[in-house]
């Protein structure tokens, strides 16, 4: 006899899927898998015939755009959204952006007033908007949200630059809305995921000597797969983890907990 999906039944919003090598299609799989019913949002018509593909595999019928830089673009997601559905039990926000210029070489020097602002409108501000709006939604399902964040929120990391304290906003953002919406049943944390080769990825300067690194350093001894970090965001956005909330879960094969290293030396270390 085969069990129930975890997530039977309930209604998910994935904002954020860029292509099939992305976190965000990763969980979408998962929560398909287990039985939701999926709506997608993307931004930019070049992403959009790529996401509705995508979303067709799942059978998703709701895929609109929404440029969560623009408020009546996440106000017109809203009404879509509602006209189909009377509740959102779940909403996975998989969105981060900074110019890639900021991305390159120093922090200091690469960091002017409109990246900044950019990277944080679009990497933290985009959680607050999209819970503001969805808010009755999820207070009828008395949902969960799902954000993605990284080691940078917390370490400095090369070439991260701007995104660090993007994240870092994000996380505190996650522990804001968790502790404002925890009264009306409404859950929210992050997943902290390691280095994963994805579409994202690609534009990280440096990505596959930080892969590399994190392969001989983490306690694991190894890089971490999309499948894991869905497995552990479908954890947090079902009934499994219904006593979490406001936190920020490690998938990274455990390298956050490493001060220091000698990456020749076998697993417990030597003399």
């Amino acid at each position: 006899m085969s069990r129930p999906g975890l997530a039977q039944g309930k209604k998910a919003l994935i904002a954020g899927v860029a292509s099939e090598r992305s976190l965000a299609w990763a969980i979408a799989q998962a929560l398909a898998r287990e039985g939701a019913e999926l709506a997608f949002s993307y931004q930019g018509e070049r992403l959009g015939e790529r996401v509705r593909a995508l979303a067709s595999e799942t059978g998703s019928t709701i895929v609109e755009a929404c440029d969560v830089g623009r408020d009546e673009d996440i106000e017109n997601l809203r009404q879509a959204v509602t006209r189909r559905w009377d509740r959102l039990d779940i909403l996975v926000h998989a969105l981060a952006f900074a110019p890639r210029e900021a991305l390159t070489e120093g922090f200091t020097d690469n960091t002017d007033r409109e990246a900044f602002r950019v990277a944080h409108d679009v990497s933290a501000y985009s959680l607050i908007g999209l819970v503001r709006a969805f808010r009755p939604l999820l207070a009828k399902a008395r949902g969960s949200v799902v954000t993605l964040s990284y080691l940078g929120a917390e370490r400095a990391l090369p070439n991260y630059n701007v995104m660090g304290p993007a994240k870092a906003s994000l996380e505190a953002s996650v522990r804001f809305l968790a502790f404002d919406l925890g009264p009306e049943g409404i859950r929210v944390n992050a997943v902290s995921a390691g280095p994963v080769k994805t579409l994202a990825a690609a534009g990280i300067p440096g990505f596959r000597r930080m892969l590399d690194h994190v392969q001989r350093t983490a306690p694991l001894r190894r890089s971490i797969t999309a499948e894991e970090v869905a497995n552990t965001a479908l954890f947090l956005l079902t009934d499994l983890s219904s006593g979490v909330t406001g936190e920020t879960l490690y998938v990274d094969a455990g390298y956050h907990i490493v001060g220091m290293s000698f990456e020749d030396d076998p697993p417990g270390g030597g003399g």
